[in-house]
């Protein structure tokens, strides 16, 4: 299987520069159509992954680009209304979000390098188009007119 198919995990970062409890890697997916943007941290030795939207509104919860954790490196929150979740599950431990759950991200480890494993709903942003260039023999676009002096 090759390394950049959907079935095999598409390469997202080197897994040493995921820290425990540190800062988490970002990259934009698209999920029913909508770009989003997942993270993915290390949180007591395993990978946890979810895309970066609260239950309770849906906006970024990171205070910093990849800052998640509380102060105490306890639990994933939300900076807008102080949401609460646990890292482990996405579960809702506290604040606005009730009993919801953060989406999750299906991602591994392995030789050296974090992989995503896109889903049905979540799946990769398409590239941008790249604009062709003018057809040879094409003229340019004619220079503007000189302003009298």
């Amino acid at each position: 299987m090759d390394a950049a198919t959907p079935e095999a995990g598409l390469p997202l970062c080197a897994s040493h520069t995921l820290e425990e409890k540190g800062r988490a890697f970002l990259w934009d997916v698209r999920q029913y159509g909508r770009n989003e943007v997942a993270f993915v941290m290390r949180f007591e030795g395993q990978l946890r992954a979810y895309l970066n939207r609260c239950v309770h509104v849906p906006t970024q919860m990171d205070w910093q680009p990849g800052e998640f954790l509380d102060i105490e490196k306890r639990y994933i929150l939300c900076t807008l209304h102080g949401a609460a979740y646990e890292p482990h599950s996405g579960r809702c431990i506290g604040g606005p979000c009730g009993r919801g759950r953060l989406t999750p991200v299906a991602v591994a480890e392995r030789d050296g390098q974090v992989y995503w494993y896109p889903s049905r709903d979540i799946v990769p942003v398409p590239p941008l188009p790249v604009p062709e260039p003018p057809a040879p023999g094409g003229s340019a676009a004619p220079a503007a007119p000189e302003s009298p002096p």
